[in-house]
Parts: structure tokens; C-alpha cells; sequence
């Protein structure tokens, strides 16, 4: 037996249920047993830097590793929670919603939508657009108060066809049904 192991072996001996008590007290007896291995395996690969008493490095070791193993959980725990955001409802229905809202949008004037946009899309201010669009933000305000209006009438227009028309009526081939009114409604107050 070479030094290194040697000296390995009584190290381990004599720390690790010290170690594993710890992982226990931090995360539980299911962890405990990974959280030791992965110590010891980097107290084997670094062992030139394990002082002595070598317990309060293997500690510190063990506390980095458990850790982590929470910041891993959490970013576990994170994408499954955005997952489930993702997928909760029908993505087709929010595609036909968002594609409604844009076929009203385009049918808008020009400067109806540039107030809009710079509004919802660019996040400005009315006082702050009213500098873009070059007018007075009082003016603004009218204009994006007409501009709203006009496109919830756009909207419900997109709608309408979706709620009075007779089975088997729908739209054209590759077209998207329109959406419903309900749902583009709450889709319309992104731009209010």
C-alpha cells in the first residue's frame, strides 16, 4: 500500500461518519450517502491539498456539494415549473389568439399601430412615444386611447365570424379557426 492510500484509508476511517452525520443534519439520510462518496472522491483526487486535521476541509467539501445539489434542484424545480406553464392550456389556442391579434393589428392604420407598438411592444411611456411620433403627450394619449379602441373593434371583428358562423362553415383551407371573443379579450389587455 502506497503512502497516498495509506494515508487515504485513515482518513477516511476516521472522518467519515463524521461526514455523513453532517450530510444527514443538511439534506436528509437519502443524500447522505451520495454526498460522502463524492467528498471522498475529491479528497482522493486533490489529496495533496487536504490538510490536517483533514475533517474541517471534508466538511467544507461536503457543504459545497450539498450546495450545489440545491442549486441544481432549483433549477430542476424551475424548468419544470416553466414546463408546466408551457404547457398548461392548448399552445394551439394560444398561437390562433396571438395570430388573431396580429391580423387586427394589421389591419390597423399605420399610425395606429406605431402607437401600439411603441407602447406594448417597446415599452414606452405615452410621454416618451409622444417624443418618437413628434407631438404633445396630451395628443398621445387621445391617439393611443382611439388607437385601443380601434383595435378592440378589430379584434371582435376577427372574432365575430367565430361566433355566429354555422357548423361546417369555418374558415378557408390552411387558414387557422379565429379565435374566440373570451380569449381574445384577455389576449387584447397585453395592449391596454
Amino acid at each position: 500500500m502506497t503512502d497516498d492510500s495509506h494515508r487515504f484509508t485513515g482518513m477516511y476511517d476516521e472522518c467519515r461518519q463524521r461526514v455523513w452525520a453532517y450530510a444527514v443534519s443538511r439534506a436528509g439520510r437519502q443524500v447522505a450517502d451520495e454526498v460522502v462518496s463524492e467528498t471522498f472522491a475529491i479528497a482522493w483526487r486533490r489529496l495533496d491539498d487536504v490538510p490536517e486535521p483533514a475533517l474541517p476541509w471534508l466538511l467544507g467539501v461536503a457543504r459545497n456539494i450539498l450546495r450545489d445539489n440545491v442549486r441544481a434542484e432549483a433549477r430542476r424545480e424551475a424548468l419544470a415549473a416553466e414546463l408546466r406553464a408551457w404547457t398548461e392550456g392548448d399552445v394551439a389556442d394560444q398561437v390562433t389568439e396571438r395570430m388573431g391579434v396580429l391580423r387586427a393589428l394589421a389591419a390597423l392604420a399605420e399610425d395606429d399601430r406605431e402607437i401600439l407598438v411603441l407602447v406594448a411592444w417597446h415599452g414606452l411611456s405615452p410621454k416618451e412615444a409622444a417624443r418618437v411620433v413628434g407631438c404633445s403627450s396630451a395628443a398621445f394619449r387621445v391617439r393611443l386611447h382611439r388607437a385601443r379602441k380601434r383595435l378592440k373593434q378589430a379584434i371582435e371583428g376577427v372574432a365575430a365570424p367565430a361566433q355566429g358562423s354555422a357548423p361546417g362553415s369555418g374558415p378557408g383551407r390552411g387558414e387557422p379557426a379565429p379565435p374566440s371573443l373570451p380569449h381574445v379579450r384577455n389576449l387584447s389587455k397585453e395592449w391596454s
